[in-house]
């Protein structure tokens, strides 16, 4: 690429995938996450079944895979100039329209949302795979029997320090000693072995729920009538606010917009296949969503609830650890145990390969912007995670179980500012870099070459348009309900929701400066001359 400094014409060593298998299953279980298996079925049973999956679908099409061919291009550009995060990304594919400074601008501003967004997933996340650890042991080892209050005992795993802390921290040290290990011997090695686990344990769990019978009392409720449940259309349902909801969930799902497809992509090879990658990356995760999620989630729990698994208020948390534990409950002895434990390590292993992801995108922020070593970044990473985790944890233990900290961060990291990331991605790729020099990179080392107007009409126009329109809605929406107002604050609790705002701000900033310097002692040549 032109006018780059010399200092980036040969790549740092960063580490490569060791196989196209490894690759694939590592980028699977980057996008297939806890959001697969307990935010899925609810959302489509709440907007309609069929009626939900015809504009899903769609969205996957036109919004989905056009962000995810983006972010795989992008990530091999910028590993090809010894970059794994978004902002040095941005920065280089920006100037081959704008000048140097203003390509700073953009470069920064993608570089601090880049940063925040993966690092505060990252601290609530971690919680929630700690909590699906410690529900699969007390499953394994019979406490979570007919007997048991489910949402006593959820408050009680996220209010009692000792297994709310001690659970969390084994899962930071296994993310840390999982990334220290680089890419190769780390990341691809962890990936290899949870990802068919996690399809196995899915696997099991559908088949167990097609074939578990009608309870006696409501002998209507059978898990046929659940599929049909979920996959007959009433096109009648079919609005705005359905189209919306698929959208939000294309990204949360493929975990769009968050840096981290990019991340994995810059540790490519320069001949690597980044369409059928992208393509495959897809599949893997729809198999899992759209096949296991729908199959072995919605039978089982119309079963055992019905409707009322399509209740909103009872939340995708409150679906996952307290509604399916008490459908568990009605399978006899051992059984439920047994049941329990697979849906509780699916969700572990799910949630830790995406967490993994996360974790290593702070990992390869910290080794870009210092001289630290993998394990010392790792490390550091980890310290940083707790430190950033604690009002998780402390809010539930000082308040009875209120979350409304982890619902602030999440209502606004995990499903807003990944849209307007994702967007200014979408920018930047479509108009201003040539569309057959984008071509030209997207198709290297491809065996099907993509056509020009997949560049042209979709990464240029259509998914970007769709995407602003969402973001707009999804603004208005955020100002009708209050989420702007610096007194009512969120649910009324203005305290724990000004603190998740700030800690937002302050991770956001803390991002942006430290690319700016980044930037500037990267590219000091390019943006002194600014031509």
């Amino acid at each position: 690429m032109d006018k780059i400094s010399s200092k980036h014409m040969q790549p740092r060593h960063r580490g490569e995938w060791g196989s196209k298998l490894g690759l694939i299953l590592a980028m699977a279980g980057n996008a297939v996450g806890l959001g697969n298996f307990w935010r899925f079925p609810r959302m489509a049973a709440q907007y309609g079944g069929g009626a939900f999956m015809i504009p899903y679908f769609l969205a996957l099409i036109i919004v989905g895979l056009p962000i995810m061919i983006t972010e795989w291009h992008l990530g091999r550009f910028g590993g090809q100039h010894g970059h794994g995060t978004i902002g040095p990304m941005i920065y280089l594919q920006a100037k081959e329209r704008v000048k140097p400074r203003t390509a700073l601008v953009l470069g920064s501003i993608c570089g601090g949302l880049a940063f925040a967004i993966p690092v505060l997933i990252n601290s609530y996340y971690n919680h929630i795979v700690g909590w699906s650890l410690n529900y699969a042991f007390q499953s394994l080892i019979g406490r979570m029997g007919p007997d048991v209050d489910k949402t006593a005992a959820y408050v009680d795993a996220i209010s009692n320090p000792l297994p709310a802390i001690l659970f969390w921290i084994i899962v930071m040290i296994l993310l840390a000693v999982a990334a220290s290990k680089g890419i190769k011997k780390g990341i691809e090695a962890w990936s290899k072995v949870m990802m068919p686990t996690l399809y196995v344990f899915g696997i099991l769990l559908a088949i167990f729920a097609l074939c578990t019978p009608a309870r006696p009392d409501t002998p209507n409720l059978t898990a046929l009538a659940g599929l049909e449940f979920l996959w007959k259309p009433d096109f009648s349902k079919i609005n705005w606010e359905v189209v919306l909801a698929t959208c939000g969930q294309i990204f949360f799902t493929l975990s769009l917009g968050m840096g981290l497809i990019a991340n994995y992509a810059s540790f490519l090879k320069k001949d690597d296949d980044i369409v059928v990658s992208s393509i495959a990356t897809v599949s893997l995760n729809e198999f899992a969503e759209v096949v296991l999620a729908s199959t072995a989630v919605v039978p089982l729990a119309f079963v055992f609830m019905g409707k009322d698994l399509i209740d909103p208020s009872m939340g995708s948390i409150g679906f996952s650890f307290m509604a399916m534990p008490n459908a568990f409950n009605s399978l006899p002895g051992v059984l439920s145990n047994i049941v329990g434990a697979c849906w509780f390590f699916l969700l572990f292993f799910a949630g830790f390969t995406s967490a993994l992801a996360l974790f290593n995108y702070l990992v390869t922020f910290i080794e870009e912007g210092t001289k630290f070593s993998r394990g010392a970044a790792s490390w550091t990473a980890f310290l940083v995670l707790i430190v950033l985790g604690l009002p998780v944890v402390i809010e539930p233990i000082l308040n009875a179980g209120s979350q409304i900290y982890f619902d602030t961060v999440d209502s606004w990291v995990g499903s807003y500012l990944v849209l307007i990331l994702g967007l200014i991605e979408l920018i930047v790729v479509g108009w201003m870099v040539k569309p057959k020099k984008t071509l030209e990179g997207i198709n290297s080392g491809a065996k099907a070459k993509m056509p020009l107007w997949i560049v042209t009409c979709f990464i240029k126009v259509i998914t970007p348009a769709i995407l602003l329109v969402v973001i707009i809605n999804a603004t208005i929406s955020k100002v009708q309900t209050g989420y702007f107002s610096l007194t009512g604050g969120e649910n009324g609790h203005i305290l724990w929701t000004n603190i998740g705002r700030g800690m937002i701000i302050a991770v956001f900033l803390f991002g942006l400066i430290v690319s700016i310097k980044l930037l500037k002692r990267e590219y000091s040549k390019d943006l002194v001359k600014n031509k």
